[in-house]
């Protein structure tokens, strides 16, 4: 996954500032005067951008990365290089064995080595080395035979580990770890993803209800006003009663209450979910929005749980976590065994001439002697003490993982269960509250037509209108509820990813 978060959105050619404008003097509920509508994709598009968290994860993914790539570089060859010159000049002479008369002894020696580190042997774990040294030595003894002495040597060196550390389980188990530790990072990722999907769809189906509300609220005002009114005038021919106006005027108050709450919640709601796509201008008003309309099928548990088991990234991190902790124990128990490493080593070194380097050189391969090494090392901390206990800890931390991973997998059984039942339950709860308020605005009108021919009372209209009010309240919950359980389903599905076209992708 590159640095740029979740290429494959919908809409990201929408020219987004079309659907935002200033308007502070706008009402609350007002759309922003030649704004589009702003839709959940809009708002999914921005949120996955520009969303602080997701940049935040996206990091964490990239590290991930690094450290794959740090392990891998454990197998590349290694090269050296080093060049010496070196002069020492005793102040007199100590021996005739020096080979020297007025003079201390003097040498004058060079040296270049060159290296390579072979890679890591991935079947065996051991390493090999290869060396190669020319030298020039110089000196003022009559004692040496070839001066200056110019020598060529060559050398391979072996060391592979029998027990502790041997074998190809041993050798890879850091990047084999790093690798998981990858997989982990973009299932983390992809659960943040999801979790964003969701509260994005929270926050915007919040404002739909928030700005609906407020539209109720005022509609309700609007009513009572005029019947206010209304009142008024019937008092002045004898119609209506003191009371019946105070009635009115208070019901006309508690409207005006209402609409100031709801305003806001509509700001608050606004800026829950600005917050979310991350844009720095909150005094811009958001565009229209709306519930969109939900025509899928009824859910049913055995195919929403079988895709969540498929899909949940929480539970498949946690097994990836167990993988890990798998390895670590596999290293424990390892761990618990002697180090023994065999040594070995092989050279040639050529015979030394007077003729310079090149001479030296090719003397190597015809002319020249050789030596070899061979030994085993062993160490053991007597007891064992510490390996034994980190064994018994990565053991209890397997044992705690995968108590963990069960949990989660009970725990998504169940949510999965409330998830389905949440959906059906609600749909049905939208259908029977749109018929209820369609009941309840008969009915007020029924009321006010009886009032207005002098067969109610204005108290009996008002509770009508309470109860329409109510009813289109009741329903508004229902349709929030409905799309809050499909979006929870579809976050434990993993199916809000094709659903909105992501593809949250390494």
């Amino acid at each position: 996954m590159s640095r740029p978060i979740a290429r494959a959105l919908l809409a990201l050619c929408l020219p987004f500032g079309s659907v935002f404008a200033q308007a502070p003097a706008a009402a609350p509920d007002a759309a922003p005067a030649n704004a589009k509508p702003f839709s959940l994709e809009d708002a999914l598009a921005l949120a996955l951008k520009k969303n602080f968290d997701l940049q935040i994860q996206a990091f964490a993914v990239e590290n991930a990365k690094d450290t794959v790539s740090i392990q891998e570089a454990g197998f590349d060859p290694t090269i050296t290089a080093n060049i010496t010159r070196s002069l020492s000049q005793s102040a007199s002479t100590t021996s005739r064995l020096d080979g020297t008369a007025t003079t201390g002894p003097r040498n004058d020696n060079t040296q270049m080595r060159v290296g390579a580190q072979l890679p890591r042997i991935p079947q065996t774990n051991g390493t090999l080395s290869i060396t190669t040294n020319v030298t020039r030595g110089g000196t003022n003894s009559v004692n040496a035979l070839v001066n200056p002495s110019y020598t060529n040597s060559i050398s391979a060196n072996l060391n592979q580990p029998l027990l502790r550390d041997a074998g190809k389980k041993a050798a890879n188990a850091s990047l084999d770890r790093a690798r998981l530790g990858l997989n982990i990072a973009n299932l983390n990722y992809k659960s943040r993803v999801l979790t964003l999907i969701y509260d994005t769809e929270i926050a915007y189906y919040n404002l739909v209800t928030a700005r609906e509300t407020l539209r109720i609220r005022r509609l309700t005002l609007e009513y009572n006003q005029k019947f206010l009114d209304e009142n008024k005038a019937r008092r002045t021919t004898g119609v209506a009663t003191d009371l019946d106006v105070l009635s009115a005027e208070v019901q006309v108050a508690n409207s005006r209450r209402g609409v100031i709450q709801a305003e806001q919640s509509v700001s608050d709601a606004e800026d829950r979910l600005l917050n979310l796509i991350n844009l720095p201008d909150f005094d811009g008003r958001i565009g229209p929005v709306a519930f969109d309309e939900y025509k899928a099928g009824p859910q049913t548990f055995a195919q929403s749980y079988k895709r969540a088991r498929e899909y949940y990234p929480d539970t498949l991190s946690a097994a990836e976590q167990i993988r890990q902790l798998e390895i670590d124990l596999e290293t424990a128990r390892r761990n618990r065994k002697a180090d023994l490493d065999l040594i070995a080593g092989l050279g040639y070194s050529g015979r030394a001439t007077n003729e310079g380097y090149q001479k030296a050189i090719s003397n190597l391969p015809s002319d020249h002697g050789n030596n070899w090494n061979l030994g085993l090392n062993y160490s053991m901390p007597w007891g064992q003490h510490a390996d034994k206990a980190r064994y018994r800890i990565a053991q209890s931390n397997l044992s705690s993982q995968k108590t963990r991973l069960e949990q989660l997998e009970q725990n998504l059984l169940v949510n999965v269960r409330t998830s389905v039942r949440a959906v059906e339950s609600n749909r049905a709860a939208v259908e029977i509250a749109s018929k209820a308020t369609e009941l309840a605005a008969r009915q007020y009108d029924q009321q006010k037509a009886r009032f207005d021919a002098g067969l109610s009372t204005s108290r009996l209209v008002l509770l009508a209108q309470d109860d329409l009010e109510t009813a289109r309240f009741q329903e508004l919950s229902a349709r929030l509820a409905l799309r809050r359980a499909v979006a929870e389903l579809q976050r434990l599905e993993g199916s809000s990813l094709e659903r909105f076209g992501v593809a949250p992708g390494r």
